[in-house]
Order: structure tokens, then C-alpha cells, then sequence
């Protein structure tokens, strides 16, 4: 039996894959913002699996309530198995968190990218999967303005460029963390509350040709359960294959940079 986190996994994707590692027998802890949603949740895994899920609360636009998780699952969990980071979202005007970074940046990247830095040491000979997403050929991220800028906000540029730093993170974490087997992937354009506005949210509840978060989440507990031996450490994945992302997006240099930035940004 695994034990597998599973952050944003009170709704959508991550919520179909705690289900999904539920019904294989894993054991499956949860990480959610809203309670409410996170409680219809662990009831949905309960049923999907038989016990009770751990699960917490924790916000990303708070990255005080993400060391917290971190604290929580470092005392509960000598071992973690595979860590999924799939928490994030898309801001629709410019917001600053009160850790002084814009909100799509810190929820999509440095939040995640503290908490695995923080379970470093549960992940030793495990996984991490982090949800990216297409959208990254939109925007790419700046080491040096983290605090983001009001006057050049565009939520779409902003979410972009925080998949592009989910697999920016990925390929630098396979290169200096050997010991962890890292990958990120493209969930499709899942039928989802995601967005910001009421037409964009429309559309990602009705658009015909969406793929099912049940779908999506199939494809995030292969990445998680496959043998090392079928996948690349590091590799972005579309659907079952490795894919080149866009050239910023496997850039060395500002993966690298990214790293540096991000570490001093959130205190590592």
C-alpha cells in the first residue's frame, strides 16, 4: 500500500485521482482549501475506497498554512510514496499575497515548490507529480519579478506562466534531486470549475470536446504508479508520451534561475 498526497484534491482532476488510488488500496491523504468541498470529498473517497482519507486544509496563497502541511505530514508519514502536486488556478485580476508574491505565481509554483523542498526527505526513492498544463506556451515565468506587476497583468500570461514553472521545476528537480523521480504532464482541457470570469468558467463547464476529470485523473495515477523504467525523470507528458514543452519552458538557464529565485523567495 502507497501513500499518496494529493494536493488540490477536493475537486476536478485530483479529486478523481484520490479515488482512483482509494480504489486501488492506496493510502490516500488529501489537500484542499475550501472545507466544505474537502469534506464532500473525503466522503467520496471514503466510498471509493472503504476507510477514511487523512485530509487538510491549507491555502497556497499562504505559504504559512503551507509549511503547517508540511509540519502535519512530516510528523504523520515517515515515508510518502508519491507526492501529486495538482493544487493551482488562474487569478482574474492582479492580486498580491500577504507573502508579498502575485497569487497565480505563488499558488501555482511556490507553494508546491516549498512543500516538496520541505518533504525533500519523505521523498527519497519516490514520485512527484505536478500538474501542468498547454496553457504554458502562454506566458513564462520571471526569477526577478516574483512580486509580479499590476500595470502588465493578464491572467492567462500569469496562469501560463505558472505551468510553464511546474515543468521548469520538474526538469531542474530531476537534475538535482537524482533520488526523486519527478514528472509533469498536460491533464487536457478537463470539464472543471477552473477559470476566472463567468465565461471562461462556462466554458469549462460546457465546451463539447472537454475531457472528463475522470479521464484526467487516469492519466495522473499512471504517471504516479507506472515502473521509472516506462517514463523519463524530468519529462513533460501529453496523454502517455513525453512531449517537448515550449522552449521557454525547457530552458536550463532560467530553470535554473527559477530554482535559485524561488528558494530564496519562500526561505529555502
Amino acid at each position: 500500500m502507497a501513500t499518496i498526497v494529493v494536493t488540490g484534491g477536493s475537486s476536478g482532476v485530483g479529486l478523481a485521482a484520490a479515488k482512483q488510488f482509494a480504489a486501488r488500496g492506496d493510502e490516500v491523504v488529501l489537500v484542499g482549501r475550501d472545507p466544505g468541498r474537502l469534506a464532500a470529498a473525503v466522503e467520496q473517497v471514503r466510498a471509493a475506497g472503504g476507510s477514511d482519507p487523512a485530509h487538510f486544509r491549507a491555502d497556497f496563497e499562504n505559504l504559512e498554512e503551507v509549511r503547517s502541511l508540511a509540519g502535519h505530514l512530516l510528523d504523520g508519514y515517515p515515508r510518502i510514496d508519491v507526492l501529486a502536486n495538482n493544487a493551482g488556478g488562474m487569478v482574474g485580476e492582479f492580486r498580491r499575497t500577504p507573502d508579498g508574491f502575485e497569487a497565480t505565481v505563488q499558488g501555482n509554483h511556490l507553494a508546491p515548490f516549498l512543500l516538496t523542498s520541505l518533504l525533500r526527505d519523505r521523498l527519497r526513492g519516490a514520485r512527484v507529480v505536478n500538474t501542468a498544463s498547454r496553457a504554458h506556451q502562454q506566458g513564462s515565468p520571471d526569477p526577478a519579478a516574483l512580486a509580479g506587476d499590476p500595470a502588465a497583468y493578464s491572467s492567462w500570461r500569469a496562469y501560463g506562466a505558472g505551468k510553464a514553472a511546474n515543468i521548469l521545476f520538474t526538469a531542474e528537480a530531476a537534475r538535482r534531486w537524482p533520488d526523486v523521480f519527478s514528472v509533469s504532464f498536460h491533464p487536457g482541457v478537463v470539464r472543471t470549475n477552473f477559470g476566472a470570469g463567468a465565461v471562461t468558467r462556462f466554458f469549462y463547464k460546457y465546451a463539447p470536446f472537454l475531457v472528463t476529470p475522470e479521464k484526467a485523473g487516469e492519466l495522473l495515477v499512471w504517471l504516479a504508479t507506472a515502473p521509472e523504467a516506462e517514463l523519463v525523470n524530468g519529462g513533460y507528458y501529453v496523454g502517455h508520451k513525453v512531449t517537448a514543452p515550449a522552449p521557454h519552458a525547457r530552458d536550463a538557464d532560467l530553470a535554473a534561475r527559477l530554482w535559485d529565485a524561488s528558494a530564496a523567495a519562500v526561505g529555502r
